[in-house]
Order: structure tokens, then sequence, then C-alpha cells
């Protein structure tokens, strides 16, 4: 307890790393006999800010040592000195709770951290321990990443005790406070800006950590969000904060990403200042806060009309790795992750575990990518080999063993040194068929490949796989999103449309033809259709008891491309399913004849020719069935 003089007493009821708490006893002056506080002798006619809550008897003031309050009446008048902490002169008795902000700091002369996150984490207590420990930072949290860090042992100031308010509106308004953005702001090399902090009792702070409300995983939780619940998800003042941070990041250091935390720490464990590193957080924090605006307002543009390309596009991608090399040695490369994909654990290869071998190339990630979503594709057991982006075997069985022999055997030359991909779990006996596995073409030699695809792996199946090989690359992919726009780069722009999502099951086979295909015969023609939706047009998939025999890709002219096919087919075309990803135009008669010549049961293709009649009427002559899918399944 501390006598001010004149009747008033002050008591100490709060000693930490925000403003001093000041219980005051009020009683009556009994040389004045009035109802107004005098200055004492120290003190100059400078005015600061009072806030008096008559409801609560609360008084919320800010002072320096070069200010002090005028009389205020308010029912009661006051006057405060913040260096002398001296009150004279008094009213009615009562008791009050003033709360005084130190000149130098509300830290008392510490440096502060101001820490509000999200996702909570348990780098959260290595980074607070760091920030308390080597550092000697005051930390400032908000509500809920306070009490994780004082969970995990940490000393920690609410930032309502910074700016003498209490969070409102539900949580909207929080940190949105001149005492919290006017000590993130301040330049600390501009004089005037040092005086208005002390005027005003405004602490600085050195170090920001904030992440953003988990927008995008919310609002494509499943089940989907209600409007108004998505828009309580948008963050205001974590983007302010980060914003005002990396504005002013040659005082602040701006940290939005955990992966930054030992980095920082070791930042600050030295005494020279980087400015790059100071540079690079900030770019890296305005990065953040654009990609998370984009996910808004790609949200919010989806809410308000089916239209689904808006007047502007804003992509959030994010750096994942440098790569050695592009397609070719001498192109330099990069790989970016989708990052509103990575938020919800989707994004097939970009988002996938390597669990072992070389470093990914830029080939590698394209092969990787077509043979996953290939595979993936299918709802029984499948294998799919990838060759340069197209799909070289193909094949689904109950027993995935035989299913992966059959992909193999349908083109092992092309196979070696290929992509391996697979839609269900890599166990044990799986991961030693394709460990030991000897090339069709000689018997001997054990087959090589770049990577190899699948969902999960058990702990055997990888062990095993780890064994085969140190260059092999495993890879544990989520399952790819539908529904994303397919974006592709020209000179000057790019082009955007719907991904080709649609499977045999959203295809009508309309028969056309006097034969009807047989249920086996439909099978495999809808088995080819989804093959040679994968292959670069021009397509030709020729498929038997779901196992890919031949197919002809790239090929300008489709007659062409059959021809390949039929090649790779061999004399297993007989009473197997053919598929074209487009009709076939001007060479009708020698395609669609070469192919009936061959001895297939059935084609399937989209039709739309203006000579379709013709088409018809030569498969009508072999008895082959033909199907119009009236899909085109383009690929370049």
């Amino acid at each position: 307890m501390m006598t001010t003089g004149y009747g008033v007493d002050t008591e100490p009821i709060h000693q930490g790393y925000g403003p001093d708490m000041v219980k005051i006893q009020i009683g009556r002056d009994a040389r004045s006999g009035s109802g107004c506080w005098s200055c004492c002798s120290c003190c100059h006619d400078t005015h600061t800010n009072l806030l008096l809550l008559s409801s609560n008897k609360q008084i919320q003031t800010n002072f320096s040592s070069s200010s002090f309050l005028t009389p205020c009446s308010v029912r009661n008048a006051h006057l405060l000195h913040s260096s002398c902490r001296t009150i004279k002169a008094m009213a009615a008795e009562d008791t009050f709770t003033v709360t005084t902000h130190d000149s130098k700091s509300p830290a008392s002369g510490n440096r502060l951290a101001l820490i509000s996150l999200s996702d909570k984490k348990d780098s959260w207590a290595l980074l607070g321990n760091g920030l308390q420990g080597f550092g000697g930072y005051k930390i400032v949290s908000t509500g809920g990443t306070a009490s994780a860090l004082e969970s995990a042992g940490l000393s920690v100031t609410k930032v309502e005790q910074i700016t003498s308010f209490p969070e409102m509106l539900d949580g909207r308004v929080k940190t949105l406070h001149p005492n919290v953005h006017g000590g993130i702001l301040a330049r600390r090399d501009q004089k005037h800006h040092m005086e208005a902090l002390s005027k005003h009792g405004i602490g600085t702070f050195d170090v920001v950590v904030v992440n953003l409300y988990p927008f995008y995983e919310k609002v494509t939780s499943t089940g989907g969000i209600e409007f108004e619940d998505g828009v309580e998800n948008i963050d205001i003042g974590g983007p302010a904060m980060i914003r005002a941070a990396a504005k002013n990041h040659k005082d602040v250091l701006v940290v939005v990403d955990s992966e930054d935390y030992p980095a920082l720490l070791e930042y600050l464990k030295g005494d020279k200042v980087d400015q790059q590193f100071r540079r690079k957080l900030a770019w890296k924090a305005f990065q953040h806060v654009a990609s998370y605006d984009s996910a808004v307002s790609e949200w919010l543009w989806k809410q308000t009309t089916e239209d689904k390309f808006p007047p502007s596009l804003t992509v959030p991608i994010l750096l994942k790795s440098p790569l050695r090399y592009g397609e070719n040695p001498h192109q330099k490369a990069a790989f970016y992750v989708d990052k509103s994909l990575s938020e919800v654990n989707a994004g097939g290869i970009a988002t996938a575990i390597q669990h072992h071998g070389k470093e990914m190339s830029y080939n590698n990630y394209l092969d990787a990518d077509a043979a996953w979503n290939c595979v993936s594709e299918f709802r029984n057991p499948t294998c799919v080999v990838v060759k340069h982006t197209n799909p070289c075997g193909v094949a689904s069985r109950d027993d995935i063993l035989e299913a992966y022999r059959l992909a193999v055997k349908a083109d092992p030359v092309s196979a070696f040194g290929g992509i391996v991909a697979f839609n269900i779990e890599v166990d044990e006996a799986l991961a030693k068929e394709i460990r030991e596995f000897r090339s069709p073409t000689d018997g001997e030699t054990r087959m090589f490949y770049e990577i190899v695809v699948a969902p999960k792996y058990t702990k055997k199946g990888l062990e095993i796989l780890r064994g085969k090989s140190k260059t092999l690359r495993i890879l544990e992919a989520n399952k790819n999103e539908k529904g994303k726009l397919s974006l592709r780069q020209v000179g000057g722009g790019w082009l955007a449309q719907d991904s080709d999502d649609l499977t045999p099951q959203d295809i009508q086979f309309k028969v056309v033809t006097q034969k009807a295909p047989q249920e086996s015969e439909l099978g495999d023609a809808e088995f080819a259709w989804l093959c040679v939706k994968h292959v670069k047009s021009n397509a030709i998939v020729i498929a038997k008891n779901n196992c890919m025999l031949g197919m002809g890709s790239g090929q300008p002219n489709r007659l062409e491309s059959l021809r390949i096919a039929l090649k790779k087919a061999g004399e297993e075309v007989k009473g197997a399913a053919l598929a074209s990803d487009a009709f076939f135009p001007f060479a009708w008669k020698d395609a669609v004849e070469e192919a009936c010549e061959s001895g297939v049961s059935v084609i399937a293709e989209p039709g739309g020719s203006i000579r379709d009649g013709d088409a018809i009427d030569c498969c009508n002559k072999y008895g082959v069935s033909l199907l119009f899918t009236n899909v085109r399944h383009f690929r370049h």
C-alpha cells in the first residue's frame, strides 16, 4: 500500500508483462472539500487520454512522464501523473481500478513478441520457450493462443492488458487497436514516431508471429458450410497484423509459417541485423495474406454465381522445392504446390509423401501425376505403367499381383524405366513382386522403375521396396480433388477449363449398330474408354478382359495411331474392344474398316461426324458393335 496524500491510497494489484494495475482507495480531500483533483507541483498542463467507465468505476488511461490528466468531470474529477504516481484531492469515497502504461513499454523495458495463432501445434512451446529463454522477450497473445501457451508453462500477457479493452463483437475485434498496431508500425528511426508512442504509453513489438483461421479447410469440409459460418471464418485482425509487421519489417520480424520458427530463433541468437532475412519473411507474409484473400474471394464468388470463371483469378501456389532442371538440363525449374489443396490434405502428387529415393525431377512429377491420375479412375484393384505421361500398360484384377504382371507385359520395353502406380495398398507380397519381377522380354533382367506410387504402404512392403534400389522414388499420394479448374499457359495468357472428371459411369454408351455388345464386351469397351481418356491425342486403345493390349498416341493422323495400337496388341486383338478419343474423320473408311478387319468385336467412339452413317454401315458389314458416347476425350 502506498499513500499518495490527501486521503488517497494506491495498492498495486498486478505486476506482469502488461500495464501496472493500481487499485486506488479514494477519500474526501479535507483541505479543499471539493470534488476535484489537484495537480502535484511537478506536473504541467498537458493533456493525455482518459476513459472513465462510470458503470463499473474503472478508469482506463494512458500517460507518459511528460503528460498528465487535467480535470475531467464524469461524476468525479481525476488527475494522474505517471512519473510520480501521485494523486491529490478527492471527492466521495470510492474505489477505482486505474490502468497505467509506463512510458518505456508495457513490458517495463523488455522486448515484446506478439503471438496469435490458429493451429495450436507443439511448435508453439518451442517458439515461446525460445523467445522467453535466450531472447528475453515478453509474450503478448490473444485468448486461445494465450491459454495454449500458458498451458505449456509460458508466461503470457493477454492482449486486452495492452489495449485496456476487452475482446468484443464475438471475437471480431481483438487486436484492432492503436496500442497494438502503433507498436507494430512505429519506425524506430523516426523520432516523432517514438515520441508519439511515448506520449501514449505504447510499447514496440519486435516480433510478430501470426497464422490465420483455416478458412479453406472450413469452407470445403465434408457437407460444406453455411454462408454465415463461412463469413465468420474470415480472419480480419490476423491479416491486419501481418501486413503491418511486413510493412515495417525493417524493425519487426514477421513469421507466418511454423517452418520458419527455427530460423527465427537462430536469427535472434545473433546480434547481426540481416535485412535480407527480414525482407524474405516480409515477402512470405504478404504472399500468405494474398493467398488467404484469394481463397476467400474464390469462395465468395462461388456463393454469388454459378459462373466458374470470375473476372479475375488468383491462384495461391507456394514453392515446395527447386528442381535440378526442367524438361531438359538447360532449363531451370521449380515445383509449386496449390496451397488451397494442401490445406485440405488433397492434391494428388503435389502433396505426396516421398518415402525413399532420389529427389524428384520435373519429368518425374509429370509422369507420376499422369500415372496417379489414371490409376485413381479405376474402382477395382488396378496397376498402371506410364512412360512420358502416356499409360503403356493398364490392368485391373482382383489379384493385384496379376494386374501388375499384365500391366508390365502390355509393353515391357516401354515399362522399363517407367512409373508404376497402384490404387490400393502395397503390401509385402506386392512389394516382393515389384522387386523381383523379371522383364518379359528376356525373362532375366529385373524390371527397373523410376517411381512407385500408391495410396499407402504396409511397413514391411515399404521396407522391401527400399531395398530394391537407392534411387527408386516411393510416393504415397492423396486422392485427387475433383472439380478444380485446369490451367494451362499460352504466350501472354492462360487457358482455364473444368478438369475432365467424367468416368464411364457418367456416360451412356449408345448402341448404333445392328449387333449389340455382350456384357463382357461392354465391360471391355468401358475399360478401353477409361484408358483412352489418359492417352495423348490422337488416341486409340485396344483392351480385353480388363487389360490394355495396345495403344497408339500422339499421332496427327488417327489412322496411324490405330495401326500402332493394332501392332502392339498383335494376335490378342481378336474379340477385343477398341476405343477412340474422338470420331474417325476423313479416313473413316480406312480406319474403321481396318479395325473391323483386325478382329475387334466392339468399337467405342464419341460420334458426331457428318459421316457417322458410313461408319455404322461398315461395322454392320463386319458384325462389329459400335457404341457412341457423345463425349470426347482430347488430351494435348
